[in-house]
C-alpha cells in the first residue's frame, strides 16, 4: 500500500460520517479494505481488526490501534466537514487529523509488515467510541484478543513518542448543611462548607510529581446550590476535573481525596488511568535513535483503558483536533508510513510472562 493509496483511503473515511457510536459505515469501509488486501477481519460492534499472519503462541504480540470515530463538527466549520479537499499540502476534513491519518498510515504499515516474517504477532485494530470512551469501543474488544505485549496507539503527536499520558477522574462532590430562613440565624449554609473543600481542591499539591507529566491537576469546573434567595441551602454540589499523572492509580488518588475533604465524593468512573512506558523499552529507544523526542501527553486516548504496555505515536498535531477546518498534511502521512515501518520492522520485544 503506497502513500497515494493511503491518502485515497483517508479521503473515503472523511466522506463517511463516523460520529462516536454511529461508526457502522466507517467500520464497513475498513472491513472491506482488510478483505481487499487479503486479510480475514473480525468485527465486534463497530470495531474491526485483523491478524497479519497466523498466530504463533511462542511470539509476543503487538497491537496497532487507531480510532475511526470523530466528534461532531462544530458550527465554525467554513467548508463541508465530510467533503475531503486538498489545498497544497493540506487535506481538509473531519477526522483527518484525529485520527484518520493514524488509521490509514497504520493500515499501510500493517500491509507492508505482513509481507515478511516478523519476530512477533501483529494485529491491526480500527476501534470505535474513543472520543466518548464508550463501552462499545476498545474495551469491548480486548477480551477477544490474545495477550497483548505492546500496543502502538495512533494519535496526533507530531510523530514524537508520548511516553506518558495523564488519566482522568471526574468527581461529583456534595457538601451538606441544614436549611433555614436567610433572615434569621438559622441553618447551616452548605455553600460555606463547600468553600473550604473547594479551596482544598484549588491549593492542594500531591506529593508525587512526574518528570514527564508534572503534578496531578485538580480543577473545580462547576458549582450548583440554592433554590431561592431567602433559603439557606442545605446542599451544595460541585464537580472536579482531576488529571492524574502516572505516579498514581485513580483509586489510590480517590482514597486520598476522600480522606482530606468533608464533602461526599463520588467518581463517575475510576477506569481512565494514566499510563507510562519505560524509556529503555525497545520501541522508545529505537524512536530516540531516529531523532524522535519523548514527551508527556496531557490528552487521553485508548491507552487509558489498555492494561498493557502502550506508546502513543502518530501523524498530525493535537492542537488541530476537534477544531473547525481540521486538516492533516499529506507530507505527514508519507513521513508516518516510513517512521511506523522503521520502528516496527524486526522490533524485538519481550513476551509477557
Amino acid at each position: 500500500m503506497n502513500t497515494s493509496q493511503a491518502i485515497d483511503l483517508l479521503k473515503r473515511l472523511i466522506a463517511t460520517p463516523s460520529i462516536s457510536r454511529d461508526e457502522a459505515a466507517a467500520a464497513d469501509l475498513v472491513q472491506s479494505e482488510f478483505e481487499r488486501w487479503g486479510f480475514v477481519p473480525k468485527r465486534k460492534g463497530n470495531n474491526v481488526w485483523a491478524q497479519a499472519w497466523p498466530y504463533d503462541k511462542a511470539k509476543p504480540t503487538i497491537l496497532l490501534d487507531a480510532h475511526i470515530d470523530t466528534v461532531k463538527p462544530n458550527v465554525a466549520w467554513t467548508r463541508d466537514p465530510f467533503m475531503p479537499s486538498v489545498e497544497g499540502d493540506r487535506l481538509y476534513g473531519l477526522g483527518s487529523n484525529d485520527t484518520g491519518a493514524s488509521v490509514v498510515t497504520m493500515f499501510a504499515t500493517f500491509v507492508r509488515l505482513a509481507m515478511s516474517e516478523q519476530p512477533y504477532n501483529l494485529i491491526m485494530l480500527a476501534s470505535a467510541e474513543e472520543e466518548v470512551t464508550g463501552a462499545g469501543g476498545v474495551r469491548a474488544v480486548l477480551q477477544e484478543l490474545p495477550t497483548i505485549d505492546f500496543a502502538l496507539v495512533g494519535e496526533p503527536t507530531s510523530l514524537h513518542p508520548a511516553v506518558a499520558e495523564k488519566g482522568l477522574m471526574v468527581l461529583d462532590c456534595t457538601s451538606h448543611g441544614v436549611a433555614g430562613h436567610a433572615a434569621r440565624e438559622e441553618g447551616v449554609n452548605a455553600i460555606y462548607k463547600a468553600l473550604t473543600d473547594i479551596e482544598w481542591f484549588r491549593t492542594h499539591r500531591f506529593e508525587r510529581v512526574s518528570p514527564m507529566l508534572g503534578e496531578v491537576k485538580m480543577t473545580v469546573t462547576g458549582v450548583e446550590a440554592g433554590t431561592q434567595h431567602n433559603v439557606v441551602p442545605a446542599e451544595c454540589r460541585f464537580m472536579v476535573d482531576v488529571r492524574v499523572n502516572e505516579c498514581y492509580q485513580n483509586k489510590e488518588l480517590l482514597a486520598e481525596i476522600c480522606e482530606a475533604v468533608e464533602c461526599d465524593v463520588k467518581p463517575r468512573s475510576t477506569h481512565l488511568n494514566s499510563s507510562a512506558i519505560a524509556l529503555d523499552h525497545p520501541a522508545v529507544e529505537r524512536l530516540v535513535e531516529m531523532g524522535r523526542v519523548p514527551f508527556g501527553s496531557p490528552t487521553m486516548s485508548n491507552q487509558a483503558v489498555m492494561p498493557f504496555t502502550t506508546l502513543k505515536l502518530g501523524p498530525g498535531d493535537s492542537a488541530r483536533s476537534h477544531t473547525a477546518d481540521e486538516y492533516i498534511l499529506l507530507s505527514e502521512i508519507a513521513e508516518a508510513m516510513e517512521i511506523y515501518y522503521a520502528l516496527l520492522d524486526n522490533l524485538q520485544i519481550e513476551k509477557t510472562k
